[in-house]
């Protein structure tokens, strides 16, 4: 992994974040394992939370951390969730790559990256050591029972079960700052949310 010093001025973070691409890089999962399916309607829910309100809690099962709080974090590190909609798809498969090459961006802002999907946990192992055989740096957590709880808390939840592709900023007082709900098909700007952590009071 290339370490940048946390000392370089946001402007760099900013052009880092800014050239690496917003449409699905080459997936390091088998392409012979990815489910391909139709394209999708962009979104198909409706948010329960707002920006300025308090985030709901949740307590989730991490595949490397037992169980992970949201209130954990609190007064303590800003908290990114990265709603996915579900393993072995091939714009997931590329978007949390990104991340795990981007690490030093959200330490630079103090900010915890979790990775939240409907997928079990036995699906979860399997996929992420597709993607790196010595696991993700951030937590990746199961919203599979009650099945899909916490994306239905968060009004995230779609109705074939998945949750939507969305990311979520909570400060470190657990306010949520920043929502992003994208299209479904279309894998996110990482320099959206990099842009919103500068934002952060």
């Amino acid at each position: 992994m290339i370490r940048y010093p946390h000392q370089l001025p946001a402007l760099l973070f900013m052009l880092l974040a800014l050239l690496m691409p917003a449409t699905p890089a080459q997936a390091t999962v088998d392409p012979a394992l990815l489910y391909h399916s139709d394209q999708l309607r962009p979104v198909n829910s409706s948010l329960n939370v707002a920006v300025g309100q308090l985030a709901p809690d949740f307590a989730l099962p991490s595949l490397a951390n037992g169980t992970v709080r949201l209130s954990q974090f609190r007064h303590k590190r800003n908290v990114v969730i990265s709603f996915v909609p579900a393993a072995f798809t091939p714009v997931c498969s590329g978007q949390w790559p990104g991340y795990q090459i981007a690490r030093d961006l959200f330490e630079a802002h103090d900010a915890v990256l979790l990775g939240i999907t409907t997928d079990n946990l036995p699906s979860l192992f399997a996929w992420t050591h597709q993607m790196a055989p010595d696991g993700l740096w951030f937590p990746v957590l199961s919203d599979f029972w009650p099945h899909g709880a916490v994306a239905g808390a968060f009004g995230v939840l779609r109705p074939e079960g998945v949750s939507e592709r969305a990311v979520i900023i909570i400060d470190k007082q657990g306010i949520i700052r920043h929502i992003t709900v994208s299209d479904i098909n279309v894998r996110p700007d990482l320099g959206d949310i990099i842009r919103a952590l500068e934002a952060l009071p």
